[in-house]
């Protein structure tokens, strides 16, 4: 009886294993049918290309030329703050704080702030 089990035991080990192998010894033997990858459809149409995917890349900015237009920039933020900050001095002197506080005093204070965090980022660079 101990000798049927065994026997049993391998011809079911046998034929798992023939079954767990058998895919991978028939997939190389004449199967035409294999997947092919899809390419990218960001893939360079040309390889020759030295770097990026569709040319040369970027070319270096010009640290002068963006310095200057920030200095413009800034400028520019400069005038209009101080035009709004006179406008404000101007209405401030003019009323009465105290008892009126107005909606355009706060609007060109908060355009003025604006402005003043403009001029100090263009200012970091």
């Amino acid at each position: 009886m101990l000798n049927t089990r065994r026997h049993l035991l391998q011809s079911f080990v046998a034929v798992a294993g023939a079954f767990a192998t058998a895919p991978l010894l028939l997939s190389g033997q004449g199967s035409p049918a294999r997947p092919q990858p899809i390419p990218s459809p960001n893939a360079p149409t040309n390889p020759n290309y030295p770097q990026g995917l569709h040319g040369p890349g970027p070319t270096p900015t010009d640290e002068k030329a963006v310095y200057k237009q920030n200095q413009a920039l800034m400028k520019e933020d400069i005038e209009k703050m101080y035009s709004l900050i006179s406008e404000l001095r101007q209405d401030v002197q003019v009323t009465d704080t105290s008892s009126i506080f107005s909606v355009s005093f706060v609007k060109k204070a908060q355009q003025i702030e604006k402005l003043a965090k403009q001029v100090k980022d263009l200012a970091k660079g």
